[in-house]
């Protein structure tokens, strides 16, 4: 390999929904014994996910694979109404560490079809998102992803509604909602826009990258939806070469001049880092940054009452005083730190 130079992106790597999740996972970890379940992947990258199993966690597609009083996680991706219900049912201690900015459009759904709406959602066949999302409102909602699906829907008699998947690329996004509202001229919108913040911010990061590159390495899993935005993204953007890969392993060798380095939203630092000594730039490394982000989520409520009271008789065991300990923090560490020390 002959690398000149590498051009790393910022934003790249995890965003605020995967912080809290991968953070309140591990703390389930550490409070229970194992095995804890999580309902699918706790976000979409292979290296995550190895290092829970690694660990003791069991990841399942059914809750009904969970055996009784077992403690279990629902992922960031959101869940099915009746998957949540059903895991409240087993037994066990429940975590839902869906996403917030997801939550918001599951509440958008299940608002507009209690007012008669007939919703247009944009995501994709199959993903997790996309299927707990349509499950809120399976009877009032339609599921496209092209311009030419919005052409075949029907000539709705109701008020539609149009909401999207969060990690759309704005550009896969963008057309078809150009499309739905030129079809239905009198379309909802929710005033604040349903694609997620860090997807977009790692989007325009890219982009004032990839044409100056040689190459672009675009760090994340197959199964990640804005990892592949970002991965066609570069390719749109003339990138002569492209490359997603799951770690520095499947790095080419031949890789020369101007590199480019970027992660999708599910992908931990520690993999950047690996990436870059793989590389080994002559040069260097130049972070381009677009912007900061300063979005944090905090562990669901239940998590943080567990918490506490594991904390509390953490130092009354240790004859320690309750009242002066010092609080749980999970802000002071990040997910990629978490993750490592585990």
């Amino acid at each position: 390999m002959n690398v000149d130079h590498v051009l790393l992106a910022a934003p790249r790597g995890f965003c605020a929904g995967v912080e809290m999740a991968i953070k309140a996972l591990a703390w389930m970890v550490r409070a229970f014994e194992p095995p804890v379940y999580c309902y699918h992947e706790i976000v979409h990258n292979q290296r995550v996910v190895q290092r829970f199993e690694d660990l003791g966690v069991v990841f399942v597609d059914d809750v009904d694979d969970v055996p009784p009083g077992r403690p279990i996680m629902l992922s960031a991706h959101g869940s099915a109404p009746e998957v949540v219900e059903a895991a409240r049912a087993s037994g066990g201690y429940v975590v839902d560490a869906v996403c917030p900015l997801v939550t918001k459009v599951h509440h958008e759904v299940k608002v507009r079809a209690n007012k008669g709406y007939r919703i247009v959602y944009v995501g994709h066949d199959g993903h997790e998102e996309a299927v707990g999302t349509m499950a809120v409102a399976p009877d009032a909602i339609h599921r496209v992803e092209t311009i030419e699906e919005v052409a075949e829907l029907p000539a709705f008699e109701t008020p539609v509604a149009l909401l999207a998947q969060t990690t759309l690329s704005h550009r896969d996004w963008s057309g078809v909602m150009d499309a739905t509202r030129e079809r239905f001229p009198d379309v909802w919108l929710p005033g604040r826009s349903d694609l997620c913040f860090a997807t977009t911010n790692r989007q325009s990061a890219l982009m004032q990258i990839a044409a100056k590159c040689d190459a672009m390495v675009v760090i994340g899993s197959a199964n990640s939806s804005n990892t592949r935005a970002l991965e066609k993204l570069a390719i749109e953007q003339g990138c002569p070469r492209v490359y997603r890969i799951n770690d520095a392993d499947e790095l080419p060798d031949d890789l020369s001049g101007t590199v480019g380095v970027t992660a999708g939203a599910s992908a931990p630092e520690e993999l950047v880092d690996a990436v870059i000594a793989r590389l080994d730039p002559a040069h260097g490394v130049d972070e381009v940054r677009i912007t900061d982000e300063e979005e944090y989520f905090p562990p669901p409520r239940s998590l943080r009452e567990l918490l506490t009271a594991v904390d509390v008789v953490a130092t009354l065991s240790l004859g320690g005083s309750v009242p002066d300990r010092p609080a749980v923090n999970d802000r002071m560490m990040s997910a990629s730190e978490v993750l490592a020390a585990l």
